[in-house]
């Protein structure tokens, strides 16, 4: 039954808030009308429905302004009581202090049921002698019902939209990690696609330029260097497509081979090699532990970047050393060339800002500029500690 009882109240409540003015006038013809069938002849005197009517009209402007038309309404309830008027339209009272009730905070709300009682002792007194005490309390209940009516619509009110809220606020959230998460993965695409191309790139045009200079006095060469840069472009094409095919479509697991890690140093060394710098490289020490994949994708690519700036700045005769020195939970990377400072020194850009958003990911630092000995030095540290809890590579 209570349930029912609710569910007819929630359809009512729902049809009052599509159409509020149809609601509220429908409330005052209701009283008026009951109002004129207690009209000349009955208890309530030939003056009753004047009286109801001007109590009634004020409901129409309740919910714009419920404190004002409740002191209007009392008003004239006191001024019907002083004139010694009977009239149902006292029953808009009621409905006007459910209205406080549901709007304002309960400071007011008990104002004006206090308002409201002072009203039914007066009534009581003056009408009811005889059954004082039953209509008094009948009279009070109706008026603490109309009250807690009200007081439990504002909090159910309240709590809608609180959760409203609170789920648009989650949604702007959900939107902004999104974004965030968008934005990351299109920086780490950017980066990947950098280290891609500037590497290879700067492979080939070295190999080009190698093989248009041996082209007529040793054919073998140049023809061995264009088939090394052939074969440079079309890995550099295939890691492109693979690039941007999880770009388009999401990552494929059939279709995506595994990143390059530090076993594939010895192939980048002589891929460089092969244009024309000669790399020595040198490694101390073993990882104690089983290093993440993330982090030897890190170390790869600052080694790339690097060896990419010495092709590219080192000048012609520059020769490079990759070291790597295993520590305990950090790798130092050094890679040095013998290439004048001013002529090594690259403009700081993607591929150094590169360089160092990927050793912050391990907690590393890089530096960059001349060497004591001569040449331009970038060096890297990656610590493992913050890389312990990815997989191993």
């Amino acid at each position: 039954m209570t349930t029912s009882v609710d569910s007819h109240l929630a359809r009512v409540r729902a049809v009052s808030g599509r159409l509020p003015v149809a609601t509220d006038a429908l409330i005052v013809v209701f009283i008026v009308a009951l109002g004129l069938l207690h009209g000349p002849g009955s208890r309530f005197g030939e003056s009753g429905w004047i009286w109801t009517i001007g109590l009634a009209l004020p409901l129409l402007k309740r919910r714009r302004w419920p404190v004002a038309v409740f002191a209007v309404i009392a008003l004239i309830a006191f001024a019907q009581w002083a004139t010694g008027a009977r009239a149902f339209g006292d029953a808009a009272l009621l409905v006007a202090l459910y209205t406080v009730a549901a709007s304002r905070p309960l400071r007011i709300t008990a104002a004006a049921a206090a308002v409201l009682e002072i009203g039914i002792v007066l009534a009581v007194a003056t009408w009811a002698s005889d059954a004082g005490l039953n209509a008094f309390i009948a009279l009070s209940a109706l008026a603490t019902t109309a009250a807690v009516t009200g007081i439990n619509v504002r909090h159910r009110r309240a709590l809608l939209e609180s959760l409203h809220e609170r789920a648009a606020q989650l949604e702007h959230e959900r939107d902004q990690q999104g974004h965030l998460s968008a934005a990351a993965e299109r920086s780490r695409i950017a980066r990947e696609m950098h280290d891609i191309v500037a590497h290879n790139l700067s492979v080939m045009i070295a190999l080009a330029d190698g093989a248009s200079y041996a082209v007529h006095d040793e054919p073998d060469r140049a023809a061995a260097a264009m088939s090394t840069a052939s074969r440079t472009g079309r890995q550099a094409l295939t890691e492109m497509r693979r690039l941007l095919g999880v770009l388009r479509e999401g990552p494929d697991p059939g279709a995506l081979a595994p990143q390059p890690g530090l076993g594939q140093i010895d192939e980048l060394i002589e891929q460089v090699r092969a244009a024309g710098l000669p790399v020595s490289h040198v490694q101390v020490g073993t990882p104690t532990d089983a290093v993440p994949a993330g982090f030897e994708l890190a170390a790869y690519r600052i080694v790339q970047e690097a060896l990419t700036n010495t092709l590219k700045h080192a000048g012609t005769g520059a020769e490079a050393v990759v070291a790597l020195a295993w520590e305990p939970n950090r790798l130092r990377v050094d890679v040095w060339d013998s290439g004048t400072a001013s002529a090594a020194s690259p403009v700081e850009g993607g591929g150094l800002r590169g360089m160092r958003e990927r050793a912050a990911v391990y907690d590393g630092v890089v530096e960059v500029g001349p060497s004591e000995q001569g040449g331009w030095r970038v060096r890297t540290e990656l610590l493992l500690d913050r890389a312990a809890a990815e997989t191993p590579a």
